[in-house]
């Protein structure tokens, strides 16, 4: 095939999770389900939070930023999927496929540093119950969300200036439903060292310290939980994580899985599967672990109803 720089180059083909022409109208009706029930899901949270004074905590206001990242990641990748499943085409413009990327980098990014941020909140209430109100005050959680979202949007901006110095072939193939940017420099036809060399330091940086601040912050909370005497004490505690716990085991397990299955089968097909669960599920998932597990919210979401359905 004859190579065009990124001037050059109009669009990508997305590979897409089937070529059965069968599975597209299952497939469509799976996808568009499960993203409208994410939609739904998390803007009943952000508003539930938004309209209960009895929600303005810290830990609720990181929990609607969550929900309000969780809505933006699932619309950077499954609206065109749908699209593309609909026309019964697999093309992406080259500007949307990059547009794709950076958003895709920035909201999952964002994802990892709030769950970061949310078990510090948990380890300050739990901890230092008496400093709490002192220590996470309004001034400081902004601050810590300003600054997760300043840290990637310079990331995910470095990774697509330099994806846009890249070359790629005509009519080049990704091996995926979306721009992931893995998948895109596989197919390069450049040299790839220098986005690869970034790509594994970015991701070694924010995986390892997030993770570390994660279990340091519940090897603490435990610490502290062994050191009541009380066990109703220690289960009201402790059930204020447990929302949390799950959420962080279903991000960072389905994440491992993605990479695990790619560095143990050459099957783009299962790679993809397991990338399903991380972009699609897991934003679908949070809101109802976050509902079912938490009185408060169940309260609140049921006075959000309320007020719906008497105004109507």
């Amino acid at each position: 095939m004859e190579a065009e720089n990124h001037t050059g180059l109009s669009q990508f083909l997305l590979q897409g999770l089937s070529d059965d022409p069968e599975l597209q109208p299952v497939l469509f009706g799976l996808f568009l389900s499960m993203y409208l029930v994410t939609i739904l899901g998390n803007l009943l949270i952000i508003l539930a939070m938004s309209t209960d004074p009895h929600l303005h905590t810290p830990m609720y206001f990181f929990l609607s930023t969550l929900s309000f990242t969780d809505v933006c990641l699932i619309c950077t990748t499954v609206p065109k999927l749908l699209v593309n499943i609909q026309a019964q085409n697999k093309d992406i413009s080259y500007i949307q496929c990059l547009t794709q990327v950076y958003f895709f980098l920035l909201f999952l990014g964002m994802d990892n540093f709030l769950l970061t941020v949310m078990a510090f909140d948990r380890f300050v209430a739990i901890c230092h119950p008496l400093n709490y109100t002192i220590i996470m005050n309004p001034w400081l959680c902004v601050r810590l969300v300003l600054m997760s979202w300043l840290i990637m949007f310079w990331v995910s901006l470095i990774h697509v200036l330099l994806l846009n110095q890249l070359t790629f072939s005509t009519g080049t193939e990704i091996p995926h439903f979306f721009c992931e940017l893995s998948h895109l420099l596989k197919v390069a036809s450049s040299d790839t060292l220098v986005n690869n060399i970034f790509l594994y330091v970015v991701a070694a940086l924010l995986g390892v310290f997030p993770v570390t601040g994660i279990l340091y912050s519940y090897s603490q909370i435990v610490s502290s939980l062994m050191r009541m005497s009380s066990s109703v004490s220690k289960y009201k505690a402790f059930s204020t994580c447990g929302s949390h716990l799950c959420v962080v085991s279903l991000f960072y397990g389905t994440g491992f899985g993605v990479h695990l299955s790619s560095a143990v089968t050459h099957s783009s097909q299962r790679t993809m599967i397991a990338s399903v669960m991380y972009t699609v599920v897991t934003p679908m998932l949070n809101p109802f672990i976050y509902s079912l597990r938490n009185k408060d919210m169940n309260r609140a979401l049921g006075r959000l109803l309320s007020k719906a359905a008497s105004s109507v």
